[in-house]
Order: C-alpha cells, then structure tokens, then sequence
C-alpha cells in the first residue's frame, strides 16, 4: 500500500487525528513527569518519545487516547528505565570490581592475544565463550548467519591460538 494511499484511509486519518490531538495535549505534561525523574533533558524526550511510540501502537484498535492511560504508559516506561539502569549500574560496578581484583600476570597474555584480534574476531569468541551464547543466538546479535559465525569463531580460535603461542611467556605462567 503506498503512502498516499494510506493517507487517504479514512481509518488511518482519524487514528492520526486521534493520536495529534492526544500528543498536544498531553506532550510537556508527561515530559515535565520524566523530566524530575530522570537525570537529565535528553533522557525525558527520550522516554517521553518511548511514550507515544506506544500509544500509536495502542491507537492501532479503536481506543482513545486518555491522560490517564499516557500517564499509565508512562509509569510503566520510567520503571522499565529505572530497572535498566540499576541493572546496568550493578554490571558496571561487578566489571570494575573484576578488573580491580583480577590477578593480570597470570592471564595478561590471553587479554594480550585478544586485544590484538579484529574487532570481529574478538566480538564472537566473547560472545561464544564469555557470555554463553551460541551459534544462533550470535548470529540474530551480529544480524548475520549462523554458518557465517560458526566460520568467525573457527577463524577466531586459530588466530587466538596462533597468538598465543607466538607470545612471549612469563616466567612462571602455564597455558
């Protein structure tokens, strides 16, 4: 269907009417909501943005367009924003304590090899084995093959292994 044919759908012209008149009313109140809620402004448009995303979604059936239901909307966006971020803090926090505590000298020539990997390279083996995904659910993240990764990874592995052999040992470190 093209777009001038959507436009001239009754349906779809009145939804739109629906949803403009909805968003002018009820815009800056919601924002100003996310607004002392958040951290800062680009936050609030953000989630705000989030918001209306939603109700032309909801709009799709033949529901109106309340304050009350935005509002409602809107809580459910802020918490979703609020356990992300708490979660992302708390990963944040558990990384850098890994990184403080971890001991370098004995697997500084792994992170060493790794860092000197492709980009690509480096993002399916930590894909594969740090994180535990497999094959497919690395190719839906890299929006390619499963055989396309399976490739990756064998390629990765031996460019890894390579490195890692041809590395200078510590004194001291086994493989």
């Amino acid at each position: 269907m093209s777009l001038q044919a959507v436009r001239r759908d009754p349906g779809h012209v009145e939804r739109e009417k629906r949803f403009l008149a909805a968003h002018t009313a009820s815009h800056d109140r919601i924002y100003r909501y996310f607004r002392r809620r958040t951290a800062d402004a680009a936050t609030a448009e953000d989630l705000c943005s989030e918001v209306f995303r939603i109700a032309w979604e909801k709009l799709a059936g033949s529901g109106e367009l309340s304050v009350m239901l935005l509002f409602g909307v809107a809580k459910n966006v802020l918490r979703n924003h609020d356990r992300s971020a708490s979660r992302s803090a708390d990963l944040l926090g558990a990384l850098r304590a890994e990184r403080r505590d971890a001991a370098p000298a004995q697997d500084s020539h792994v992170q060493e090899a790794l860092e000197r990997l492709s980009p690509d390279e480096r993002e399916v083996l930590l894909l594969t084995y740090w994180d535990g995904f497999t094959s497919q659910e690395v190719s839906d993240l890299l929006n390619t093959s499963a055989t396309a990764v399976r490739m990756r990874l064998h390629r990765a592995r031996k460019a890894l292994s390579h490195l890692i052999q041809t590395q200078p040992q510590v004194e001291g470190a086994e493989l």
